[in-house]
């Protein structure tokens, strides 16, 4: 009972994997500064443990890894982005953005040698003082902000905090606007801010989710400021008109209204994540239980405006509001974590196509008639190594204790091994799921596979 004021029965912990024979390299997240000291495990030491065995997956998640990063120092060190097909580098923010967004997951797996490295590039090399005219701002947050505060949370190295508090006081100007909403880009190296010239409307999604990294940056330096910056947004979305806890998908940075009328989607709206993980960051304080009824009030306005259940099988899927009243059967890749029946539904993503691999966009049947749940239109066929759905596995895992997500997330992991691994390093995006003969490899490598779903 989220109302209730005694705090919720803990969960039962799942058991832990046994030990890795001969594998001091591996830990799970909860060996923190210890795991970034240890030796990561020599290539090819997967035969002597079953594939089943949790031992095996996580050794093979960990050469995974190994062979990621391996393309990055090859092809793309100190860069943004690595190409492992065309094996080169882009530039995108000039901040070395793989290499940051990935520094907890190299700890994590224990990779020593490759921190140790990184970690000389970040005090020695990283420099914000970007003249770029157009730095997105939320990706800059999330991204970079929210890998240097990770870093520092496993290392307690202060050089990751110094370079965090650099950061957040070059992004702190996208924070003036007249309503308190960021602007969608600004120029590191001058400090200008702005929307795009064509609109003064900004993507929900964007401007409601850089408060968890704001709040961890001024608790940690005690600068109010980031935390003023964050609870200015909070406020402003709190107070704005929404159907039911939904929010449409733009909204008016210079007024803080609303785009009503517009679509309504979970496709990429954080805004609903970010309410209830900043409650939780907060400490469930009473200040902050306004983000948790805003949260149960947009949950329950989901299951009344958006939850639906294909043909023939009754999956269940969440949709879109088309102008906020028409329902279309769409569903994206992006945080799906409503329970167990969507957690199948987002499996199921997977094991449809060809592939293994899930579509960037899967859209559902709901007449009676129909003789398949699901269809994947020809732009949409791509996947692009997202993290949501194996995050939610994780999160269902850790909830029930049930093994099947475990396998589920295994089964998604060897189709990523078969159809978007390069050699001699790296992995890529593909551009059809749906054609297991010819998937298309790209040659785009995103900086989320290695810090978040690998």
């Amino acid at each position: 009972d989220p109302t209730s004021a005694s705090p919720p029965p803990e969960l039962p912990k799942p058991p832990r994997p046994p030990a890795l024979p001969d594998a001091p390299g591996v830990a799970g997240p909860a060996a923190g500064v210890a795991a970034s000291r240890r030796s990561p495990l020599p290539a090819g030491s997967l035969g002597r443990l079953s594939e089943t065995s949790p031992s095996r997956r996580q050794l093979a998640v960990l050469e995974a890894m190994q062979h990621s990063w391996k393309a990055y120092e090859l092809y793309a060190w100190g860069k943004d982005e690595v190409h492992p097909l065309s094996k080169s580098s882009a530039v995108w923010m000039g901040a070395g953005l793989t290499l940051i967004d990935s520094l907890d997951t190299l700890m994590i797996m224990g990779m020593s040698q490759q921190v140790a490295k990184a970690r000389e590039w970040v005090a020695t090399q990283l420099n914000f003082d970007v003249d770029k005219p157009h730095t997105n701002v939320f990706e800059t947050t999330i991204r970079l902000l929210g890998g240097l505060l990770s870093a520092y949370h496993l290392s307690n190295d202060s050089i990751y905090l110094d370079r965090a508090l650099q950061l957040g006081e070059r992004l702190l100007p996208a924070f003036s606007s007249p309503s308190g909403l960021p602007y969608s880009d600004i120029n590191l190296h001058t400090g200008q801010a702005s929307n795009p010239v064509w609109t003064v409307e900004s993507s929900t999604s964007e401007v409601s989710s850089v408060q968890l990294e704001l709040r961890e940056l001024s608790r940690l330096t005690g600068r109010p400021e980031f935390a003023d910056a964050a609870d200015r947004i909070s406020r402003v979305l709190h107070s704005a008109d929404k159907k039911d806890g939904l929010v449409p998908i733009y909204v008016n940075s210079v007024t803080g209204r609303l785009h009503n009328g517009g679509t309504v989607s979970l496709g990429a709206a954080r805004y609903y994540e970010y309410l209830i993980k900043q409650f939780v960051q907060a400490g469930k304080s009473r200040s902050f239980e306004y983000l948790r009824d805003d949260w149960l009030a947009a949950m329950d306005g989901v299951a009344k405006h958006l939850v639906r259940e294909s043909q023939p099988h009754r999956f269940k899927f969440v949709g879109e509001l088309l102008g906020g009243t028409t329902f279309s059967p769409k569903m994206d890749h992006l945080h799906l974590r409503l329970a167990e029946q969507l957690m199948r539904t987002c499996y199921i993503t997977y094991t449809t196509t060809a592939t293994g691999l899930a579509p960037e966009i899967t859209h559902f049947n709901t007449d009676a008639a129909s003789v398949a749940d699901t269809y994947v239109k020809p732009l949409d066929r791509h996947n692009i190594q997202r993290p949501e759905t194996v995050e939610s596995l994780f999160y269902m895992w850790r909830v029930t204790g049930d093994r099947k997500y475990q396998d589920w997330g295994w089964a998604i992991f060897q189709a990523f091994e078969k159809y978007t691994k390069v050699q001699p390093a790296g992995y890529v995006s593909i551009s059809d799921v749906t054609n297991a003969r010819n998937p298309g490899k790209r040659t785009k490598c995103e900086s989320f596979w290695f810090a978040e779903t690998l």
